[in-house]
Order: structure tokens, then sequence, then C-alpha cells
């Protein structure tokens, strides 16, 4: 009989590296602006978009539409965020940052680049081998 070796294991790893990374990647938003992860990556999406449904948020953030729909809750709750009928389809709502919700992720989001360069500098030279190879992951599983 074959064992697996978990540890070994690269689908493993990676779930592991990721849960790891997203954790101490909390504590640059989750301290100052008490942000859960899925309310950080709503508020992320939003920041990067401006004007974009739940539904999308949850495509492009690979959450379920029931996290999507908490965090989004959450932050409208706070004023940082609004909600608008879509012109194109009136089952569907385009959420967008107020000016309070803007003003949070523009505080966030240079601790957020400082986070991703310390990883880089960590790596050393093998950073960019890192990056192509989790770019032909993502190729690989058609992650978008």
């Amino acid at each position: 009989m074959i064992k697996l070796e978990l540890e070994h294991f690269l689908p493993y790893r990676l779930n592991r590296i990721a849960a790891a990374v997203s954790q101490d990647f909390r504590s640059v938003y989750g301290p100052h602006h008490d942000l859960t992860i899925p309310e950080w990556r709503v508020l992320a999406t939003l920041g990067q978009f401006e004007a974009i449904s739940a539904k999308a948020i949850g495509q492009h953030s690979s959450m379920h539409k029931t996290k999507v729909s908490r965090a989004v809750r959450a932050l409208e709750e706070r004023r940082w965020l609004r909600r608008r009928p879509s012109e194109e389809d009136r089952r569907e709502e385009i959420l967008s940052l107020t000016a309070l919700g803007q003003k949070t992720y523009r505080e966030i989001v240079p601790k957020a680049v400082a986070f991703e360069c310390h990883i880089l500098d960590a790596l050393g030279p093998e950073a960019e081998a890192v990056l192509n190879a989790l770019e032909r992951l993502e190729h690989i599983f058609n992650v978008r």
C-alpha cells in the first residue's frame, strides 16, 4: 500500500502556505481596522474595481457567495460601502466604496504593498522564479 506523506504533498503544502500568508497578512489590516479576511478581500476588490456586483466580487476573490454577502453587510454597517441597482440587471446591485471606505482602503494599500515586498525580499533572487511558478499554476488551474 502506498502511503501519502501529507507534509510533502504539493496541494497540502500550497494550502498551508496560503493560509499562513493570509493569516500573517491579517496583521496589516486586522488590528487597526478590525477586518476579517473576507471583509478585506471585498474592500480590496472594491478598491481595485470601484463599482462591481457581489457576484463578481465572489468570482474575483474566489469566495463563496455567503462569505461575500456577510462581508458586504459588515462593510455596509460601517458605512464603508454603498449599493445601487444595476442598470443592466435590476435583480443585481452594484457595490462601491464610500468616502470612508476609500480612506480605509488608501490607508491599507501601502502596508499591503510593503508586506508583499517583505516576502519578495525574503525570497531574494528566487522571487522571480516563484512568481513565474505561481503564474504557471494559475494558468494550469485556470485561476484568474
